[in-house]
C-alpha cells in the first residue's frame, strides 16, 4: 500500500495537471457504494489534498473538487439502491459480506435523515447509506438535500487537514513550528482518543473523563502558551499568505454568527424553549454550560491579559486569550448536540457531537483568518466550552441519566434557533458584503 501511494503521488507531483481530476475522482470513489469501504480512500484524500496544498491549487478549489466529487459518489450510489432495490443483496460482494449493507440498512431505518448526516462521517457507513436510501425509495429531493449538506462538512474535514501540511511544507515558518505543531498534535490526539474510548465503552464516570481530560489539555495551553510562539506566528502566516478577497465576505459573515450577542440570544432562546417546555433537567444543563462557559472566559481573559495579533487593521480593545467567539460557539453547539444524542447508541452520540463541532470550529477558524485572534486562543475556547459542557452534564447525571428530548420539543428548538441564526445572518450580510466590495 505504501509503494503504491508513494508511486502514484509521486506520478501526480510530476504531471499537476491531473491533480484535479484526482481529487476529484478519490472523493467520488470514498462516498460510492461498495468501492468506498475496499479503497483505502481516506489516505488518498489525505494525500492529493497535501499536493493541492503545496500550490497547485487553493484552499476554495480543492474543498469543491471534493465535495462535487462526494456528490457523485452520493448521486450514482443512490442510483444503484433505487435501480436494483432488494435484488442488490444478491451481488457477489454483497453476499460475502451482508454486514456491509446491514449495518447501513439498521442505522438508516433508526434515525432516517439523520443517519445520512451522522453517517458521512462514519467510514463503513459513508459509502453504503445513500444506496440504502435508495433502496428504500426515500424522496429524490430530500436526498439531494441532505447529501449537499453533508457533503459539504465531509469536504472541509477531510480535505482541510491536507491541504494545510501541504501548504505549511511550502511556506518559509518559523524554527521550532514542526516541534511545536507535533506538541500540540500529540496531545490533542491523546485527549481525543482516551475521550473517545471511554464514550464507546459507555464507561459510568465517562464524562467525568472528558471534564478532567479537558481541564488538563486547557491548563497546558495556559501555561504553555508563551513557549508556542513558532506555532502561532507559523498558523497565522500560513492563514494570511492564503487570504483572498473572494472568501472574506463569508469569513466575516461566519465570524459574525459567534458574535456575543448572537451567542447571547441564542442561549437564552434554547435555555428559555427548554424552561417552556418544562424540561427541567436539560434546561439546567444548558444553561449551566452556556452561563458557566461565558463566566470563565471572561475571567481567564482577565487574569491573563494577552495581546491580539498584530495583524488587525482595526485593532480589537479586548484581550485575546481565551477566544469569546470560540467558547461562546462550541458551547452552544456542544450543548445541541449532546441533547441531540441522549437516548442513542455511544457511536450515534459521539457523530452527533463531531457533527455540532462543525459549525463550531467554522466560526473559531474564522477569527483566525481575521486575524483576530491566535490559534492557541482559539484551542484554548475549545477545550473550555469542552471542560464546562462535560461538568454541567456530569453534575446533572448524578443522580441519573439525562433522558432524550422528546420529539415535539426539538420541532419547537431547532426552527426556532435556525430562524434566528438566519435573522442574525441576514443582519450581518450587508457588513459581510461591504468587505468583500473592499
Amino acid at each position: 500500500m505504501g509503494q503504491w501511494l508513494d508511486s502514484l503521488t509521486g506520478w501526480l507531483s510530476a504531471h499537476p495537471q491531473w491533480l484535479g481530476l484526482a481529487i476529484f475522482l478519490v472523493a467520488c470513489v470514498e462516498c460510492l457504494a461498495i468501492a468506498g469501504i475496499i479503497v483505502p480512500g481516506t489516505v488518498l484524500l489525505f494525500a492529493v489534498a497535501v499536493l493541492a496544498g503545496s500550490g497547485a491549487f487553493s484552499l476554495g478549489e480543492t474543498l469543491l473538487l471534493g465535495f462535487l466529487g462526494g456528490l457523485l459518489g452520493d448521486a450514482l450510489s443512490y442510483t444503484i439502491g433505487k435501480y436494483f432495490h432488494q435484488n442488490i443483496r444478491r451481488l457477489p460482494l454483497l453476499r460475502h459480506h451482508p454486514e456491509w449493507i446491514g449495518s447501513a440498512e439498521a442505522y438508516f431505518q433508526r434515525y432516517g435523515i439523520a443517519s445520512l448526516l451522522v453517517g458521512r462521517f462514519i467510514g463503513p457507513l459513508r459509502p453504503m447509506l445513500p444506496m440504502v436510501a435508495g433502496m428504500f425509495d426515500m424522496p429524490l429531493p430530500r436526498f439531494i438535500a441532505v447529501s449537499l449538506v453533508a457533503g459539504a462538512g465531509w469536504s472541509v474535514a477531510y480535505l482541510l487537514p491536507g491541504w494545510a501540511t501541504g501548504a505549511a511544507m511550502r511556506l518559509p515558518l518559523p524554527e521550532g513550528f514542526w516541534l511545536d505543531a507535533g506538541i500540540i498534535a500529540g496531545t490533542l490526539a491523546v485527549l481525543i482518543g482516551l475521550s473517545l474510548n471511554s464514550s464507546l465503552r459507555d464507561q459510568r464516570h465517562g464524562t467525568r473523563l472528558i471534564a478532567g481530560l479537558s481541564f488538563i489539555a486547557l491548563t497546558a495551553v495556559f501555561l504553555g502558551w508563551p513557549y508556542l510562539e513558532a506555532f502561532d506566528q507559523g498558523v497565522m502566516t500560513l492563514v494570511q499568505e492564503h487570504r483572498s478577497k473572494v472568501i472574506d465576505g463569508t469569513v466575516v459573515l461566519v465570524t459574525r454568527l459567534g458574535d456575543f450577542k448572537t451567542q447571547f440570544f441564542l442561549g437564552g432562546l434554547l435555555t428559555g424553549l427548554l424552561l417552556l417546555a418544562r424540561q427541567w433537567r436539560h434546561a439546567l444543563f444548558a444553561g449551566g454550560t452556556l452561563i458557566g462557559t461565558a463566566l470563565a472566559n471572561g475571567t481567564l481573559k482577565w487574569l491573563f491579559a494577552r495581546a491580539r495579533p498584530e495583524v488587525l487593521s482595526d485593532p480589537l480593545t479586548s484581550y485575546s486569550m481565551p477566544s469569546g467567539h470560540s467558547s461562546a460557539s462550541f458551547a452552544f453547539f456542544l450543548t445541541l448536540a449532546v441533547l441531540a444524542g441522549r437516548g442513542m447508541p455511544p457511536r450515534m452520540r459521539l457523530t452527533w457531537v463531531m457533527l455540532g463541532c462543525i459549525p463550531a470550529l467554522a466560526i473559531a477558524l474564522s477569527r483566525v483568518y481575521l486575524g483576530a485572534h491566535w490559534p492557541t486562543d482559539i484551542m484554548a475556547g475549545a477545550l473550555l466550552a469542552c471542560c464546562v459542557c462535560a461538568l454541567s452534564l456530569t453534575l446533572v447525571q448524578h443522580r441519573q441519566p439525562l433522558t432524550a428530548l422528546p420529539q415535539k420539543v426539538w420541532w419547537l428548538v431547532l426552527p426556532a434557533c435556525i430562524a434566528l441564526l438566519a435573522f442574525f445572518a441576514m443582519h450581518a450580510l450587508p457588513h459581510a458584503l461591504l468587505r468583500y466590495q473592499y
